[in-house]
C-alpha cells in the first residue's frame, strides 16, 4: 500500500507578484517534494483531483454565498475581507483546491493516511469568505465525510497560527465535529469565534512551549472525542520566519510537530486527512521547505508502519 499525495499543477496559476498571499508555494512545494526523491519513490502515490460538485459544496456553504463565488463580489467591503482580486482563474483554482482536500479526505478512509499539498482555508464561512479563504475546504470534507462516507465523528486539529474561526463557526451546533484550534491569541482573527477547544499562545511561543501546550491537550483529546476521522491543518506559519506568524518554532520545531500530531493519530488508528494551511514568506524555497516537512514526517512514518 502506497501513501497518497495530492496535488494539481492547477493550485499556482498567474499571480500578482507583490501580493501577500504567496500563490507560487503550491508550485515550489511540488518542486520541494520531487527534489527530496519523492516522485522516484515507490512508496509515494501522486493523486490528481477534480473539481468538487455543487452538491458537495452546498453541503457547507449557502447558495447565496456559492452564487457570490461564481460571479464575483460587487461589495468593496467584501471583496476586501476575503483579501483577494476576484477572477475565473482564481474561482477555478479555488475549486480545485476543495477538490484536492475532498480527494485527501477519500484516500485517507481508504489508506489510513494521506495529505495535499494545499488546502487549510479556515477562515471561510458558509456565507462569506475572509482571510485568503473563498471556500472552506475543511467544512466540505468534513460534510463529505459525514454524508457519504457515514463517519460519525470527526476531530479538526488546526494548528495553523491564526484560528479556525470559519471552520468554528461552521460547526458550532454539529456535535459530530470537534474543532479544536492551537494560535495565536493577538493573531488574526481579532474577533474570534469559539472552538470546541481554543489554546491561544502568545506572541514569541517556541518550541518548547508550542509542543507542550500541545501534548496538554491532544491525547486526552482522542480519548474525549474518539474520532472516526481526523482533519489536521499543518499551518506553517507557526515558524519564526514567517511573516504573518510571530511565533517562534524553528526547523526542528515543525518537524516535531507533525512528527507528534501525525504519531498521535496512527496511534489511535484514526484516518487522517492532513492540509498544508497557512504560510507566508516571500522567500518561496524556505516557505516550500517547512510545508514539505508534513509530507516527509508523513513518508517517514508510513514506512516504519511496514517494517
Amino acid at each position: 500500500m502506497r501513501l497518497p499525495l495530492i496535488h494539481h499543477p492547477g493550485y499556482t496559476f498567474d499571480w500578482p507578484e507583490r501580493h501577500p498571499f504567496p500563490m507560487a508555494k503550491f508550485r515550489a512545494l511540488r518542486q520541494r517534494l520531487s527534489a527530496l526523491g519523492f516522485d522516484d519513490d515507490p512508496v509515494i502515490e501522486w493523486i490528481a483531483p477534480t473539481p468538487p460538485t455543487s452538491p458537495q459544496l452546498l453541503r457547507a456553504h449557502t447558495p447565496e454565498y456559492l452564487q457570490i463565488f461564481y460571479l464575483g463580489d460587487s461589495d468593496p467591503k467584501a471583496r476586501q475581507r476575503s483579501g483577494f482580486p476576484w477572477s475565473p482563474a482564481l474561482v477555478e483554482r479555488t475549486l480545485l483546491e476543495v477538490g484536492g482536500t475532498l480527494a485527501t479526505l477519500e484516500a485517507a478512509l481508504n489508506t489510513g493516511l494521506a495529505c495535499n499539498t494545499a488546502g487549510g482555508t479556515h477562515h471561510a464561512y458558509p456565507d462569506a469568505a475572509s482571510g485568503y479563504c473563498l471556500l472552506n475546504d475543511l467544512a466540505v470534507a468534513a460534510h463529505e465525510a459525514m454524508a457519504v462516507y457515514g463517519v460519525r465523528k470527526i476531530l479538526i486539529i488546526d494548528c495553523d497560527v491564526h484560528q479556525g474561526d470559519g471552520t468554528a463557526y461552521a460547526f458550532r451546533h454539529d456535535p459530530r465535529v470537534f474543532t479544536f484550534s492551537i494560535h495565536g491569541a493577538q493573531n488574526f482573527p481579532f474577533t474570534k469565534r469559539q472552538s470546541d477547544l481554543d489554546v491561544a499562545l502568545p506572541r514569541g511561543t517556541g518550541n518548547a512551549a508550542y509542543m507542550s501546550a500541545l501534548a496538554q491537550h491532544l491525547p486526552s483529546l482522542f480519548e474525549q472525542v474518539r474520532p472516526e476521522l481526523v482533519l489536521y491543518d499543518a499551518g506553517a506559519d507557526v515558524h519564526s520566519g514567517d511573516r504573518l506568524g510571530h511565533f517562534e518554532l524553528d526547523d526542528a520545531g515543525m518537524t516535531q510537530r507533525e512528527t507528534y500530531v501525525l504519531e498521535q493519530c496512527l496511534a489511535a488508528g484514526v484516518p487522517t486527512a492532513a492540509v498544508i494551511g497557512g504560510g507566508y514568506d516571500r522567500d518561496l524555497a524556505a516557505l516550500a521547505d517547512r510545508h514539505a516537512r508534513l509530507h516527509c514526517v508523513a513518508r517517514s512514518l508510513w514506512l516504519s508502519r511496514f517494517d
